[in-house]
């Protein structure tokens, strides 16, 4: 059995016991929280397909850890005019755990 969620703007498919890095979740380590939308649902007899989400489905999740990303430079630059600028970026990320798929 597997589902297709959405959060943060991106979908993921995802098995119970799987691990997986999503954009930053206002939750502390440890914790358990319910991700919505499902988009898709994978059992036994078929796949539920949502319009565009699937009702009653969520899917359960352990928080294992938060952090940051590797930084990256951003640099702009424009010719002839003496404009250069150097920064850094690092984005924020939440580890999760699935626990469980619950279809209605």
């Amino acid at each position: 059995m597997y589902a297709i969620l959405e959060t943060g703007g991106k979908q993921y498919r995802v098995e119970p016991g799987s691990t997986l890095q999503v954009e930053n979740l206002d939750a502390e380590e440890g914790q358990t929280v319910e991700l919505k939308p499902v988009r898709f649902i994978s059992g036994d007899n078929g796949g539920t397909l949502g319009q565009p989400e699937v009702d009653q489905a969520h899917v359960k999740a352990t928080v294992v850890r938060n952090g940051r990303t590797r930084s990256i430079t951003v640099f702009k630059k424009k010719r002839r005019k003496g404009f250069k600028r150097t920064k850094g970026h690092r984005q924020g990320f939440t580890q999760i755990r699935i626990d469980e798929i619950v279809a209605s």
